[in-house]
């Protein structure tokens, strides 16, 4: 006579005094968890709204087209007939050339502040309040919190290129009247098409700072401050205008995002010109994929303890 195997006692169904009450599978997983729907768009981009440095952010960058109207109220009409030729000369001619302006003195420097803050804060604030690993334990995948914040963080920072003008735009209409853009180098263009124009300088300006929102994310990922990835990510762009200012380099430059970031000027040309749109886009583009992909590498095995 052979033994037969004793037969297992059936699994107790979900309701029975036997059953998990927690409801688990046995892989793990609870029943109806997806992870692509933890930490939804909508939930991280109400967070970061409600944060005190977003609000003072957007202030100062609407603020200062009215700094510049009074500026000028105070010291006249902007000198022209100098040997350089640059949109300054042109700014109060009309709204649309005093959106251009505004645009052009906030590009070298003020416009990379609140991408390198809205992208170096975001990581490094949630490890400085010890809330990080708690978003972790929710769950939420970690891949799924950096693709989160970086496309909020990016997608404040494409708000914050856009309101400046916005509000030069409408404010220097009021100012200065609605017209035609007043080319410095001589005739001008309808007011349709310089509307367009602007716009695809705004757009060049936030590609190129996609580097200084790939560093500064990086470095929210590295360290627990964020101030330190905030002030590192302006620093480092500094010192790539530092390095584009050295003639010395010749050739070498071409491979810094900072030799490209005024090339947007080119669209305030009689003839649109975009190759060095084009040239400075693809650098941008090119290390802001490298460093979004070390910032995703590091903290896909970072010890979380904060």
């Amino acid at each position: 006579m052979t033994a037969t195997a004793p037969t297992p006692p059936p699994a107790p169904a979900p309701n029975s005094p036997g059953a998990d009450p927690s409801g688990a599978d046995p892989s793990g997983a609870a029943p109806g968890y997806r992870p692509r729907h933890t930490l939804p768009l909508r939930v991280e981009a109400v967070r970061q709204l409600r944060r005190r440095r977003t609000l003072v952010t957007g202030l100062v960058l609407a603020a200062l087209p009215f700094v510049l109207i009074a500026a000028f109220a105070i010291g006249g009409e902007p000198e022209r007939g100098g040997r350089r030729i640059n949109l300054m000369d042109t700014a109060t001619a009309s709204g649309l050339n005093f959106a251009a302006m505004a645009l052009f003195v906030s590009a070298g420097f003020l416009l990379v502040v609140p991408v390198a803050l809205f992208c170096g804060d975001t990581v490094a604030s949630e490890a400085s309040w010890s809330s990080l690993r708690y978003l972790l334990a929710a769950p939420v995948p970690r891949s799924r919190l950096l693709l989160s914040k970086l496309a909020v963080a990016l997608a404040f920072s494409a708000a914050a290129m856009a309101l400046l003008p916005l509000v030069a735009l409408a404010a220097g209409s009021v100012a200065y009247g609605w017209g035609p853009l007043e080319l410095p180098t001589g005739g001008t263009l309808p007011t349709d098409e310089a509307l367009g124009r602007l716009a695809l300088a705004v757009a060049y300006v936030f590609v190129g700072q996609l580097v200084t929102a790939g560093l500064a994310f990086w470095l929210s990922t590295v360290t627990d401050a964020p101030l330190g990835a905030v002030g590192g990510a302006i620093g480092l762009t500094i010192v790539g205008n530092i390095l584009d200012a050295v003639t010395a380099l010749g050739d070498w430059r071409e491979l810094l995002p900072a030799h490209w970031q005024f090339a947007w000027a080119d669209v305030f040309q009689p003839e649109l010109e975009t190759g060095g749109m084009l040239r400075g886009a693809s650098v941008s583009v090119a290390y802001a994929l490298v460093l979004f992909a070390l910032a995703f590498r590091h903290f896909r095995t970072k010890d979380i303890v904060s």
